[in-house]
């Protein structure tokens, strides 16, 4: 690629190219630079970069020129180009991207998956869009119910294509293809080209030109790998270690509540962390990707779902605390660092019963890492993680529903004029409790009022309230005491370790319930705690250090 080289040169609108600047992005990549001329000019591509390589700019510049081009306005329920890609996450940082490039040419996007009510997508579909950026599931579904068409689609992008074959998309993704123009432009971008995606290429690009900009295995470049083997009892002191520097980590789990667990574990000892998995409501993943991008957690514990596409600027340090079961994943994961030319470190957890799997692991990857018998202490932590360690505080559960559990428990409390009521419990509990209220209230919340004067008790009220482990949850009504004290029943669920609120709609007074029973699937949301020291999470911790499955 020439020096001179630029976005205005490729052919990317004054507006778009100024937009970019403000960005900082005034060159570009050697995936953009190698497919820009092709897809400007309307040929179907095929593009393999790696993760991080700038693919998702490659296919929105020429998209939104072109549309900006052709002159056609947008209908209702017919958007003009369609992007597909595997998870939510992609999905909305796609357009988080696309929206500024949008603005000053006109045009408009909307995001289309599942895990969050359709009403808002149907209604953006009905009043007109020019890209519409979906998930395959979800979009099935509207194109079911008859709320989009895809008969004016102009362009098609296959983002992250390899993954959604990983995934099992590809009968839906082909269907999809199925209702869009074949004259189209189809774009298509992957950072692996096998044999699933040749499938795709065959039945739906015509001519594509094929663009490979690096090699298969380059995002080891620029990466030093790590392999630190350690005993069971040292195997999450040393990921502490390592959270507890200053700077972005992604820790990497196999499964869903792995990666609950041990976000739960360094929060208790002071490292902010956030978890993102497939067991987490939309609404929480997203607030929970907001507060690692806004830098408020510092750590992100994660399955496989963050590997692919998830872009985060400068994450210094990747931990597979659980290697991947096959190299695609470890260099897919191992993408999250040494972005954009940035260097980057990576780490394999490897316990004593792990050493073939790994050996095969990175043979197969193609890298050759450094392999070193670690414990709490070693000197090499500091290197792979430098700076101070912090265990001021981190980020406890704050609001959320749960899902499933049992009901037990009892508790008591007093209240005041101001209603709800707290209990602690396990899981989703029920629990009964009576308090004294006052200033015409009682326990377990409000409804219909006592009489103005008199001393009679309230008559026992219940409010249901739903809560999440270390959560608070809002309850339902109850009767109203007298003037002076009362005493009331009131019911509330609630999570582990959280509050229920049996609130009302009048006043009420405090109750609190316990309750205990198992634990259910959770959404979660954070705020700031104390936390301990690696010291005390190295002694509290030791026995039970073995990995949960």
């Amino acid at each position: 690629m020439s020096t001179d080289t630029n976005f205005a040169v490729l052919g990317v609108p004054a507006s778009v190219v100024s937009i970019l600047d403000g960005l900082g992005i005034t060159t570009p990549t050697p995936i953009q630079a190698a497919t820009l001329p092709d897809s400007m000019a309307g040929r179907d591509v095929l593009g393999r970069g790696r993760t991080g390589s700038g693919k998702t700019y490659a296919f929105l510049l020429p998209l939104l020129t072109r549309l900006s081009e052709s002159g056609r306005r947008r209908q209702p329920r017919r958007p003009r180009a369609l992007i597909l890609a595997p998870t939510r996450e992609l999905a909305t940082q796609i357009d988080a991207a696309l929206a500024p490039l949008a603005q000053p040419l006109g045009l408009t996007s909307l995001t289309i998956f599942g895990g969050v009510g359709q009403n808002p997508q149907v209604q953006g579909l009905r009043a007109g869009v020019d890209v519409v950026v979906a998930c395959p599931g979800r979009l099935e579904d509207l194109m079911q119910q008859g709320h989009v068409f895809l008969d004016d689609i102009e362009i098609t992008v296959l983002d992250e294509a390899d993954h959604m074959a990983d995934l099992g998309f590809l009968p839906g993704v082909r269907r999809i293809m199925e209702k869009t123009p074949q004259k189209g432009q189809r774009l298509l971008f992957s950072a692996t080209l096998d044999g699933a995606i040749n499938v795709l290429v065959k039945r739906f690009l015509t001519n594509p030109v094929t663009h490979e900009a690096d090699s298969a295995q380059s995002p080891v470049s620029t990466m030093s790998h790590h392999v630190l083997h350690v005993d069971n009892g040292s195997h999450l002191p040393v990921i502490l270690d390592l959270t507890a520097a200053p700077g972005r980590k992604v820790v990497f789990t196999r499964t869903k509540h792995r990666a609950k667990k041990l976000a739960k574990q360094l929060n208790a000892s002071g490292v902010p962390a956030v978890e993102l998995h497939g067991n987490l409501s939309q609404g929480a993943r997203t607030r929970n990707m907001d507060d690692f991008h806004s830098g408020r957690a510092q750590t992100l514990v994660a399955t496989d779902i963050a590997a692919r596409g998830i872009h985060v600027d400068d994450v210094a340090l990747v931990i597979h605390a659980d290697p991947p079961v096959e190299h695609k994943a470890y260099l897919h994961r191992s993408g999250r660092t040494a972005r954009a030319g940035n260097d980057g470190t990576v780490v394999t957890m490897m316990l004593d019963e792990q050493v073939r799997d790994v050996r095969d692991l990175t043979r197969k990857a193609g890298i050759k890492p450094t392999t070193t018998r670690v414990q709490l202490g070693h000197p090499l932590l500091t290197e792979l993680a430098p700076g101070e360690r912090s265990y001021a505080g981190g980020l406890v559960r704050e609001e959320a529903p749960a899902r499933g559990g049992s009901r037990a428990g009892s508790g008591s409390a007093s209240g005041s004029a101001s209603g709800g009521g707290a209990g602690g419990g396990s899981g989703r509990g029920r629990g009964r409790g009576r308090g004294r209220g006052s200033s015409s209230s009682g326990a377990g919340g409000s409804g219909r009022p006592a009489p103005e004067s008199g001393r009679g008790p309230s008559e026992g009220g219940r409010g249901r309230g739903r809560g999440d482990q270390g959560s608070d949850a809002q309850g339902g009504g109850a009767r109203g005491a007298g003037r002076s004290g009362g005493r009331g029943a009131g019911r509330g669920r609630a999570g582990q370790g959280g509050e229920g609120q049996t609130g009302g709609r009048r006043s009420g007074g405090a109750g609190s319930g316990g309750g205990s029973g198992r634990r259910g699937g959770s959404t979660t949301v954070y705020s700031t705690s104390s936390g301990g020291s690696a010291a005390a999470f190295s002694a509290g911790t030791r026995a039970g250090s073995r990995r949960s499955r």
